[in-house]
């Protein structure tokens, strides 16, 4: 054995001798480099650059991959800082990190069951604009305000997030089939009571089709969203568009089963054929839907200081204002058909188109996502959702330009459904993913309540839908705006944590998509580019 390896060093320049002994011996088949504690003893916080060569080169890569410069910086940071006195057992072993992910096999039946249940969830309640349609064209609940009947709609989605820190402490202790059963039962329940509801009291409905629902598909929602990024890397924003894609396909059979079945067979029987569809569905894919929470150490908690990052606000913004141009489309639509002189019938269809659009839509914004980066494409797509509002739904007043708009803008009217989870893992890691999207879930609570009522005032008290496009398009733009922001942020961490390993940003890049995005922590960007570094193209 080298003499270098006899006793401690400090950085009294032996520590690179050192690092080339310690190549030598290892490069020539003698016996494996010793710890880093053994080897020297960190005096200054620049020793780090030769501990680093020393990690970096002379340590083989474990059987399982190889250890990126994230983790070596981690355990190097730990060690500097005192945290690591025994390198025996606190030396990263393959042992310590959890496996990656398999990126396909059995990722991809998850995917299609969280497809399913989106169908049964989102795509149910995307339905709602025409059950609002046939309230306001029957008089269904006599006395009940257009403002009610907004509000039951907006419950729904507001209850489903307002639920998550329940389904998520759910997770946690009991699992995700357990949350997930949780979840059927009480989406199963919210549409038999929705069938006994009396005309006279909509309250009842208010529980039933609103609170209820909410809190039933809020549990399914939260248990399934975060499973197939689990089983991906490379794969990962396609997966979850193909997941997201099924409440758009969804929203397209039961915004014509519904319209359907409203027509023949009543308003009460409705509701029962959609709960035991939904049941049987639900029940069908909890049964074979497989979590990978403990393999990888996902942290369900409420970590309130996640608010304390710029970044983390930036997200939050781009799923709020998101929300509020996306809740007033999907439930408006429908209702917009009709005040243009449109049937019944055909309005059904174009809330049927719009769910259809969605469902094309989103696999692609998943696959290019992949391709080009997830937060560009969430910008990309969100600027589109605004510029269609602009430029075809001010001038849509004809059965087949509003079917235009409804298939064209649908694709991309859910961006943020199917970009959510993937943008979050850029900003907050994969392990923090549970705890980042249970917090946006509540973020989002008011926009999913309010943004309805609000629509539809400004269209009551205008005289016509113009104010309420125009809101539609500026909440779009506005979400657009915070997706910039946010990558200006992530080309600046890049180039930080470039700065510091001395590597390429774009292999960073690759080693997060590998790896997890940001691996087990998301360091801040100390240094702040030029705009013009943040408009070269990179894949962000």
């Amino acid at each position: 054995m080298s003499a270098a390896y006899a006793r401690p060093l400090t950085y009294s320049g032996t520590v690179q001798a050192a690092s080339s002994a310690a190549l030598a011996s290892h490069r020539n088949g003698h016996a494996p480099v010793p710890a880093l504690s053994q080897q020297f003893e960190v005096q200054q916080s620049y020793a780090d650059k030769y501990a680093a060569i020393l990690w970096n080169e002379a340590i083989p890569p474990s059987p399982g991959g190889n250890w990126y410069p994230r983790r070596r910086q981690t355990w190097l940071r730990s060690l500097h800082y005192g945290t690591h006195e025994d390198s025996s057992d606190q030396m990263p072993s393959p042992s310590e990190a959890p496996p990656p992910p398999p990126n396909g096999g059995y990722g991809w039946v998850c995917t299609l069951c969280v497809a399913l249940i989106n169908a049964n969830t989102w795509g149910l309640n995307s339905s709602y604009g025409v059950f609002l349609a046939h309230y306001l064209s029957n008089d269904t609940f006599p006395g009940a305000t257009y403002l009610e009947y907004a509000f039951v709609g907006g419950l729904s989605i507001s209850c489903a997030m307002l639920v998550s820190p329940l389904a998520t402490l759910s997770i946690r202790y009991y699992g995700s089939h357990v949350t997930l059963s949780i979840g059927i039962v009480l989406e199963t329940t919210s549409l038999m009571a929705a069938s006994f509801a009396d005309e006279r009291q909509i309250w009842q409905l208010f529980l039933s089709q609103g609170v209820c629902f909410g809190f039933g598909m809020g549990f399914l929602f939260v248990a399934s969203v975060g499973i197939p990024p689990q089983w991906f890397t490379t794969k990962r924003s396609l997966a979850n568009g193909i997941s997201s894609s099924g409440s758009g396909f969804g929203g397209l059979v039961y915004s014509l089963a519904a319209g359907t079945m409203i027509r023949t067979i009543g308003l009460a029987w409705c509701f029962r054929v959609l709960a035991i569809l939904c049941f049987t569905v639900n029940t069908l894919c909890t049964i074979l839907i497989r979590d990978r929470n403990k393999i990888i150490g996902s942290r369900h908690l409420l970590d309130l200081k996640m608010f304390r990052r710029p970044e983390f606000l930036l997200f939050n913004g781009y799923g709020f204002f998101s929300m509020l141009g996306y809740i007033v489309l999907i439930f408006s639509l429908a209702d917009y058909a009709n005040r243009i002189g449109l049937t019944a019938s055909q309005a059904s269809v174009i809330s049927a188109i719009l769910n259809l659009g969605q469902g094309l839509g989103r696999p692609p914004i998943g696959y290019f996502s992949d391709s080009i980066g997830r937060i560009t494409m969430a910008g990309l797509t969100t600027s589109l959702c605004a510029l269609f509002a602009f430029v075809i739904w001010i001038f849509a007043k004809s059965y087949g330009v509003l079917i235009l708009y409804a298939l064209v803008g649908g694709t991309v009217a859910g961006t943020f459904w199917a970009t959510a989870a993937p943008v979050a893992v850029e900003v907050v890691g994969l392990r923090d993913l549970p705890a980042a999207l249970n917090l946006e879930w509540l973020v989002i609570v008011l926009p999913c309540t309010f943004s309805q009522p609000i629509a539809l005032q400004i269209a009551s008290s205008t005289g016509g839908y113009l104010g309420t496009q125009l809101f539609v398009a500026v909440m779009y733009m506005a979400a657009a705006l915070c997706v910039l922001l946010l990558r200006k942020w992530k080309v600046d961490q890049l180039n930080e944590i470039a700065r510091t390993e001395n590597d390429h940003p774009s292999d960073i890049i690759m080693a997060e998509s590998e790896l997890g995005a940001n691996g087990d922590i998301a360091r801040p960007a100390r240094r702040r580019t030029q705009w013009k570094d943040f408009w070269k193209w990179r894949k962000i």
